[in-house]
């Protein structure tokens, strides 16, 4: 789920386009190394929309009223819509579509049986926060792309419109229940940690993506600045926790 609202993003649209990020689809896949780093980010992210279509449905089971099950059975449905632009995007640009996805699916697989909610909150508590992180992971990678990929890549991470539905379940919870509060705290911070030791290894992983991060194929992007943009997820990640009522 992409549960984000433009307060939760981090600060990096300020950057003015420069090298393959002034350029279109056309122009920058003419480097075969930005190539398969963009087949490699469609992929991971077509993965992820779709685990996130199948994990919605199983979180459906734990939502306490009917009105709770059609919003998630809503969420699921927008997943889905991004999914299949992504994998009708990989197949106009001559790509099959499961091969590019193959490669993430035990990582992000193995991430989410980590990670599995034992209740309707904290499935809540991943949808905003958990996945959330992995967004801005991919926002800050977008700012870096040719301007096609990244129009596409910004509108699949586009706010679904829920993430008042799970600030407002949770907060709703806290109050009624203060105690809850603890241990969803603790479910956040251990998102957290899995979700950006998850997107390290992805990204070490895969030679092209790795580049693309380091400053071989997107112009300006050196390892320190790998360095700010973590710091930039945190701070997201600071402010999503605030929103549920959380200490971070």
């Amino acid at each position: 789920m992409r549960l984000m609202t433009s307060s939760d993003k981090p600060d990096n649209d300020s950057v003015a386009p420069t090298g393959i990020a002034a350029k279109d689809w056309t122009q920058a896949s003419a480097d075969p190394q930005y190539r398969a780093a963009v087949v490699d980010l469609l992929g991971a992210l077509a993965y992820g929309e779709l685990a996130a279509f199948e994990r919605l449905a199983e979180d459906a089971k734990l939502a306490p009223t009917l009105s709770d099950k059609a919003e998630l059975a809503k969420m699921a449905s927008a997943e889905f819509h991004h999914f299949e632009r992504l994998r009708d995007r990989l197949t106009e640009i001559g790509e099959e579509p499961t091969a590019a996805m193959d490669p993430f699916v035990a990582a992000l697989d193995g991430f989410h049986r980590q990670t599995a909610p034992s209740d309707w909150l904290e499935g809540l508590v991943k949808a905003y926060v958990g996945d959330s992180i992995a967004s801005d992971f991919y926002r800050e990678v977008a700012a870096r792309l040719d301007s096609d990929t990244r129009e596409l890549v910004l509108a699949v991470l586009d706010d679904t419109g829920h993430a008042g539905f799970a600030v407002e379940k949770v907060r709703a919870a806290i109050d009624a229940e203060p105690r809850v509060g603890g241990r969803l705290a603790l479910w956040a911070r251990r998102l957290m940690g899995e979700a950006l030791s998850q997107s390290q290894r992805v990204v070490a992983d895969r030679d092209a993506l790795s580049t693309m991060l380091v400053g071989g194929v997107a112009d300006g992007f050196d390892l320190a600045e790998v360095g700010r943009m973590f710091s930039r997820i945190t701070e997201a990640h600071t402010k999503r926790m605030a929103a549920l009522g959380l200490a971070a």
